[in-house]
């Protein structure tokens, strides 16, 4: 009898546990490092064919020994006899688990191992196996536990629970033991007469292991890289006969199979993948695959059945204000159309869940990878369905976020419509209990959550956002698809510009007959300030026939106005390689081009203090702080913007203007220095804050600096 451990994900312990004792293993124990347990050679390999909740299968090669060293380590591995298992002529891999004070990460202690097995084998036969990475011929995995190690044969290979079929994959594919298990606590299976449907199927996961496990089908036929094909005491004629066996009984357990599963999914290109994996399944008279979207979802079937689905999570930009429709819709839906059907969803949002106004009937924790998630069961009745419905949550009439949204887009509209004005800001936080801004970009919206109070509770702060993402698009008359959401909390140095993730798309808008780039998802600022539009034209203006210097320049739209408005010459200066390329390209939007137009990626303090040409206009709209590498030292807007408009009033003209604004909400100007250096202030801030920032009396400072007669 050989001792075996089984691992698998989180949460799945227990049905892997039971699976192997169905299998007829002995002495079944569920530890935290997996699920331990006694069987033949012929057993092991019954189990590693017919598990489908394993991800590896693992045997023991020797009883654990104490290792609080180095040394002790590998006292530990040069004891076992390493010829008995594998000859030098096969490549092998050593995996580590664990770590103590002596070993203090998992390379340190597989070196360790790797070099006892290698001098281990010098001295039996004087040539030693060679090392390989990917997909060596013996994986060996030393387990560091309490300060004893065990070693182990990666039995199984690694990643048992790749079926074979699945050719191609959605962007985030279940595994299939993960998938089995959700099948497997869903129910369905106690009745596999009754339908069985995943309403955002993806590549067909769910579906194909519902079908397996219904037909009894060894889940790892396919497989053809075992663990233990090198290893000396493999038994080839005994696996031959276990493979033989457990092909006939599944070839048995189709033939037998009398079910359907029924498949959707909004995106055909999707469908096309699940229908080419199911194919390679041989499950194609089991499955039927239809192109709907989830929110027109009707049910169709004569029977109650079971809905099981995994609906992505929210992770990427762009997904969430869809899922709060896709959640609300349902909830509706399975209340009106679906009564005494039993509902599973498999999702690591599992607040999304609180929109279907259902209570659960059963919750499992799971993991998906590294997202803690959680499988909600709902077994919806006549009373439930009646319930949820006279307390549903999302009423226009009760929503106080829609109803000033309405009220806020009535008192803008004229100003709207007579300013040609198509980039705003809706709403700014007007109800405390509602933290967020909402911005409009010509057919799209922009939603900012602001980091909520430490004393609000975060499932507070979830519900209120998820009532402005419901709401939001449905009051500007916009479709989910065209929503972002951001969270904004205060930034600080190189966080400032945080990239949120890389999709590059853009969107051309227009301001006071300029065209300029913004791209609303990949970083928390949008490539334009829509607070500083009357700063820009104020700017534009007084630059009309005069030269330009642009410093912090961000994206250049202070610098595009001012070029339309007829400057002479516009500098635009930026840190930012990105940004000044985003600049050249807001120039090249508008068909301004010439030697007049001149871009510089520098620090502008750096460059302050090596500019030696004058301007008539210098517009200077610092960060608040900065500490970025690139910068000689960090910046403080408060601390600094004294030696800044000194280090600035050189480069202005004698007759010149400085113009110099800020976000800092207690920002102080400090006078007595600026009669010091001979200056006159005039404060701006007031009649540059445009109608839709009215409320927002700290949303910037603006001044006017000029040297005084």
């Amino acid at each position: 009898m050989y001792q075996f451990l089984a691992l698998t994900s989180i949460g799945v312990e227990v049905l892997l546990s039971d699976e192997i004792k169905a299998l007829g293993a002995e002495q079944v124990v569920q530890k935290p490092d997996g699920v331990h347990f006694t069987a033949s050679l012929e057993l092991g390999y019954h189990i590693c064919l017919w598990s489908r909740f394993a991800t590896r299968i693992m045997l023991k090669l020797a009883p654990e020994v104490a290792s609080e060293s180095k040394e002790a380590l590998y006292d530990a591995a040069k004891e076992i006899n390493w010829c008995e298992h594998f000859t030098s002529e096969s490549t092998f891999a050593v995996d580590f688990v664990g770590k103590s004070q002596a070993i203090r990460n998992t390379q340190f202690g597989g070196l360790t191992v790797k070099d006892a097995i290698v001098d281990s084998f010098r001295e039996q036969s004087g040539e030693r196996p060679s090392v390989v990475k990917d997909y060596p011929d013996i994986r060996i995995q030393a387990r560091l536990l309490k300060l004893k190690v065990t070693f182990y044969l990666d039995f199984s290979g690694r990643s048992l629970f790749q079926r074979g079929y699945r050719q191609h994959s959605g962007a985030a594919p279940l595994k299939e033991h993960l998938a089995a298990a959700l099948v497997k606590r869903s129910g369905w299976l106690n009745d596999i007469s009754k339908p069985l449907v995943d309403p955002m199927c993806g590549s067909g996961t769910l579906l194909i292991e519902a079908v397996s496990m219904a037909a009894k089908i060894a889940p790892a036929l396919e497989r053809f890289n075992w663990g233990f094909n090198s290893w000396l005491f493999h038994e080839e004629i005994l696996w031959q006969q276990v493979l033989k066996q457990a092909k006939e009984a599944s070839q048995q357990g189709l033939a037998d199979l009398s079910c359907k599963v029924h498949g959707i999914d909004i995106d055909s290109r999707v469908l096309k993948t699940a229908e080419q994996n199911v194919r390679h399944a041989g499950f194609g008279q089991y499955i039927d695959f239809k192109c709907r979207d989830i929110n027109k979802l009707t049910n169709v079937f004569e029977q109650t059945g079971t809905l099981l689905f995994n609906p992505p999570y929210g992770e990427r930009i762009g997904e969430l204000p869809e899922l709060v429709e896709n959640f609300v819709l349902l909830g509706k839906t399975l209340k009106t159309q679906f009564i005494d059907w039993r509902i599973a969803i498999f999702t690591a949002n599992v607040e999304l869940l609180t929109l279907l106004k259902l209570a659960t009937s059963k919750r499992y924790k799971l993991k998906n990878g590294p997202l803690d998630c959680q499988l909600a069961l709902y077994d919806i009745s006549e009373k439930q369905a009646q319930s949820s419905n006279e307390n549903s949550e999302f009423s226009e009439k009760q929503s106080d976020f829609a109803n000033r949204l309405k009220k806020n887009i009535k008192s803008l509209k004229g100003w709207l419509k007579a300013e040609n004005i198509e980039c705003y800001r809706v709403y700014d936080a007007d109800i405390p209990e509602f933290n967020v801004a909402v911005d409009v970009y010509g057919e799209h919206i922009v939603i900012q959550e602001y980091a909520a109070p430490k004393n609000i509770e975060e499932e507070k702060t979830v519900k209120r956002l998820q009532e402005v993402i419901y709401w939001a698009p449905k009051v500007l008359n916009v479709t989910p698809d065209k929503v972002s959401l951001k969270t904004r909390a205060k930034q600080k140095g190189k966080d400032q510009y945080q990239r949120l993730n890389q999709s590059r798309q853009a969107l051309i808008v227009h301001e006071h007959g300029a065209k300029l780039k913004v791209n609303l998802w990949d970083y928390l600022d949008t490539g334009l300030f829509l607070d500083h539009r009357k700063t820009r034209q104020i700017v534009a203006k007084k630059s009309k026939n005069k030269s330009l210097l642009n410093l912090f320049a961000y994206t250049g739209s202070v610098s595009v106005q001012a070029a339309l408005h007829g400057a002479s010459s516009v500098t635009t200066v930026d840190m930012s390689k990105t940004y000044l390329e985003w600049a050249q390209d807001n120039f090249e939007l508008n068909n301004l081009r010439g030697h007049k137009y001149q871009f510089v990626q520098a620090d502008c303090l750096t460059w302050l203090k090596r500019n030696r040409d004058q301007y008539d206009v210098v517009f200077i709209d610092p960060p608040t702080f900065s500490n970025s590498k690139r910068m000689e030292d960090s910046f403080d807007v408060q601390r600094d913007h004294v030696a800044l408009i000194t280090e600035a009033l050189p480069s202005v003209s004698e007759q010149g203007e400085l113009i110099f604004t800020n976000n800092k909400r207690s920002f102080k100007m400090d006078f007595e220095a600026m009669e010091v250096l001979g200056l006159q202030v005039k404060d701006l801030t007031e009649i540059t804050r445009d109608k839709d920032f009215a409320r927002n009396k700290h949303i910037h400072n603006a001044w006017q600096i000029s040297r005084k007669n």
